[in-house]
């Protein structure tokens, strides 16, 4: 068609020679086309008709390119629609330099069939509240805390916003805030095709990515910013965004936030896991982190009382032993273990203490302060005779064996 155009001009003639070449299938499948977006018309539109004009291949997958589609592609940071065409599954939706949409299936219809298309509904719901949720949360951030939105992603399982700075909980907590207020009053959400007049007068939050023609997202009264993904038509279809993570990221902040259906599903999830706290604790849902505060402070003052034992039995233990170097085996854990080899060490050359671990040996080796012994050499001398792993510093090594070294090992 285009090169019709280009030798012929727009003519009614030639209007009606390029039609009749798109309708022949074998020149169809070579014609370069930007696929019509349907969704960008009703992104709240689930099923559609339209004809296959031609077969593609992505990076060795087969696709098939319709003349008009409401599956979005993934694009923008924002995942690619699922569901079937003609009834068979769709595995991805990819578009290609030249603005055709590839469908990817298992087996290609005839190129001019007509094809029943259906999207899964829910999965674009997500989609459409996660990403005007993004912008509402782009403008809000930059609004309240000075921050331009670096990056963002839409991911199946979580959905992440960078900035160029660090913020404070308490400013990503008016940042939210801000956003639900904007939720709550219910503004519309369109769809802009400025002209480039009227595109040099608006007040973009950023700067366009491609050229030519630009669409442009608008939440009433809060934010401008150019965008090919699919979007609410009302901010209350958004439900209530919620941060969820922020981490410090190559200078700036990630942000993790949820939003539509997605906020649902982890809430619910908090407050199953919140409910059976409380049942664990038999207390009320909201006196679960006092009791939590309540058990950390009971286990800090039985640990103090635990190591004040282990300490006094191993100072009466260490004082019956006999003999140097010192070998044996104990019935003791690993911590119990360590305080008897230190305090056996004093005084002594070298003390080589071993205690059962399943179905394996801890050992610990140690010597006296003015020992000429290297505790790690010997420890990877003793691996070698009894099968193990580990290591240390000359002062002390440790480890696991396979078996308890014997004063015939040393």
């Amino acid at each position: 068609c285009r090169s019709i155009f280009e030798r012929e001009g727009t003519t009614a003639g030639s209007v009606l020679r390029a039609r009749s070449a798109f309708n022949r299938p074998e020149l169809r499948a070579r014609v370069p086309r930007v696929t019509h977006k349907l969704y960008w018309d009703d992104p709240h539109a689930d099923a559609f008709d339209a004809r296959v004009v031609a077969h593609g291949d992505l990076e060795g997958r087969p696709s098939v390119i319709l003349e008009a589609t409401l599956f979005y592609p993934e694009a923008g940071g924002q995942m690619a629609d699922w569901g079937t065409l003609g009834g068979a599954p769709v595995r991805d939706v990819q578009v290609d330099a030249e603005g055709r949409i590839h469908h990817v299936v298992d087996e290609l219809p005839a190129v001019g069939s007509l094809l029943a298309g259906r999207i899964d509904r829910s999965r674009r719901r997500e989609h459409m509240a996660l990403h005007t949720g993004q912008h509402m949360l782009s403008r809000a951030l930059l609004d309240l805390g000075k921050a331009p939105t670096v990056s963002s992603r839409l991911g199946e399982s979580g959905a992440t916003l960078d900035v160029d700075r660090v913020l404070s909980a308490k400013t990503l907590a008016a940042v939210e805030a801000r956003v639900n207020e904007v939720v709550d009053e219910h503004r519309p959400v369109r769809a802009l095709h400025p002209t480039a007049t009227e595109l040099e007068a608006m007040d973009l939050r950023r700067a366009p990515k491609v050229e030519g023609a630009i669409r442009i997202i608008e939440v009433e009264g809060f934010d401008l910013t150019p965008c090919g993904g699919t979007h609410c038509t009302d901010t209350a279809q958004v439900g209530w965004l919620r941060i969820t993570d922020a981490v410090k990221h190559r200078g700036g902040q990630r942000l993790t936030f949820v939003a539509g259906p997605r906020t649902r599903r982890v809430l619910a999830a908090e407050s199953e896991s919140l409910r059976a706290l409380a049942a664990r604790f038999t207390c009320g849902v909201g006196d679960v982190a006092g009791a939590i505060d309540k058990l950390e402070r009971e286990l800090g003052e039985a640990r103090e009382a635990l190591g004040a034992t282990r300490a006094a039995y191993a100072a009466a233990q260490a004082a019956s032993f006999t003999g140097d170097p010192l070998v044996a085996t104990l019935d003791a854990d690993v911590a119990t273990l360590r305080a008897l080899a230190a305090e056996a060490a004093v005084g002594r050359s070298l003390v080589v203490l071993s205690a059962p671990v399943g179905d394996a040996f801890h050992v610990v080796v140690a010597r006296g302060a003015d020992s000429p012994h290297d505790c790690g050499a010997l420890f990877r001398r003793l691996t070698e005779t009894c099968g193990g792993r580990g290591g240390g510093r000359p002062e002390r090594a440790e480890g696991r064996m396979e078996r308890a070294p014997t004063p015939a090992d040393l």
